[in-house]
């Protein structure tokens, strides 16, 4: 077989490297693409504040001339600082079950990370922590969200035949919202209103909402920073997300907690699905692919659960019981019936036990892979 590599140089390029899942998962009930103009926005150079510490190639395989996968290869310097690892991250990783096209794909990346002095290549992960990242290897008869990935079951077979092997894992878990908030959840959350002198942000509106971004992202920053491979954002990133997501929130789906004097203390990000929606609009929003977005914002009866954060001090306190308290009684006067958690880190035995008051199970795993190699030079 002809495996040819080329890499991404021209916008033509980039587009077919976006679009190119689409073919691959066509037909596929489980498969959500990305909304097109998120991907353009998080890979073009000029338009992702990553690359201020960021380096990236992205390679297009060709098998007989037509398109067979794609991979994406991020030198990310801030992760190398903070984690002292010497490791390039690969994502956006999709193939044809064929050996000598994910060999293909993976041996570019490998090259380059030995170029740079690199020990190692994990992955799939993006440039930060709220990109996609994970490849699935448990639940691949199960819908995916706007968040995660979806892959076929070959994929972990061909990382294990090209020497990867596991480094850590997320799971995921579907919730049932139970018929009325539940009486033990509610008892500590009024508790530790009372005791902390605590109260939820009642924002009528997005303005109000928006206020808040910036301390939420900090708060993001540092309730995250000990999980893996996360790093800090600049505040250019940050501004960036703001722009690109907080159009689409609701005040109705972001509890927020204050302490006395408006300080937030956590908060939680929930949306309604919108995983049919984006099938359906195949991840494009025009010419009227927002119209089916609209309508999975208004009509809905499953939700998505996308962050949950709070500040160092007051974990173990029961703010996640005022954040889940409030978000039950939302989930029951919108009539929804259930929830994805999405990814949390298998080893998150704080996140996890907060499942144990809703019926639930473990539908999904996703994996980080990592290969060890000898590099050519330091960096």
């Amino acid at each position: 077989m002809n495996i040819v590599l080329q890499e991404v140089s021209s916008g033509r390029d980039l587009r077919a490297f976006i679009r190119f899942p689409a073919k691959l998962y066509r037909g596929s009930p489980y498969y959500v693409p990305a909304l097109f103009f998120d991907e353009l926005n998080t890979l073009r150079r000029d338009r992702n504040p990553a690359f201020e510490h960021c380096e990236a190639r992205y390679w297009l395989a060709y098998k007989d001339g037509k398109l067979a996968g794609r991979v994406a290869a991020i030198l990310n310097r801030k992760h190398i600082e903070k984690w002292g690892q010497k490791y390039l991250r690969f994502g956006w990783l999709d193939f044809v079950d064929d050996p000598e096209v994910s060999a293909a794909l993976l041996g570019a990346v490998e090259t380059w990370a030995r170029e740079k002095g690199m020990e190692a290549v994990h992955g799939p992960l993006g440039f930060t922590d709220l990109d996609r990242e994970g490849m699935l290897v448990e639940g691949f008869e199960e819908i995916a969200t706007l968040s995660t990935n979806y892959n076929f079951p070959y994929y972990p077979k061909h990382m294990e035949r090209l020497g990867y092997a596991k480094d850590t894992d997320w799971v995921e878990y579907e919730m049932t919202v139970p018929d009325e908030p539940d009486a033990t959840i509610a008892r500590i959350a009024d508790l530790a209103k009372r005791r902390y002198k605590l109260h939820l942000l009642e924002a009528k509106n997005k303005r109000e909402l928006l206020n808040y971004a910036n301390e939420l992202f900090d708060i993001l920053d540092e309730s995250y920073a000990h999980l893996y491979g996360t790093v800090p954002l600049t505040r250019q990133q940050v501004e960036a997300y703001v722009r690109q997501y907080f159009g689409f929130i609701q005040p109705d789906f972001v509890p927020v907690v204050l302490d006395e004097a408006g300080r937030m203390v956590g908060f939680g990000i929930t949306m309604p699905s919108l995983s049919k929606a984006l099938q359906r609009s195949r991840g494009e929003l025009f010419p009227f692919g927002f119209l089916h977005l609209l309508k999975a914002l208004k009509t809905f009866d499953t939700f998505d659960l996308y962050l949950v954060a709070v500040r160092q001090e007051y974990q173990g306190k029961g703010i996640n019981a005022i954040l889940m308290d409030r978000m039950n009684q939302v989930f029951n006067r919108l009539g929804v019936k259930k929830v994805e958690s999405n990814p949390e880190l298998e080893t998150n035995a704080n996140v996890q036990g907060q499942w144990k008051y809703y019926q639930r199970r473990q539908h999904k795993r996703r994996r980080v892979f990592i290969k060890k190699i000898a590099s050519e030079r330091p960096v």
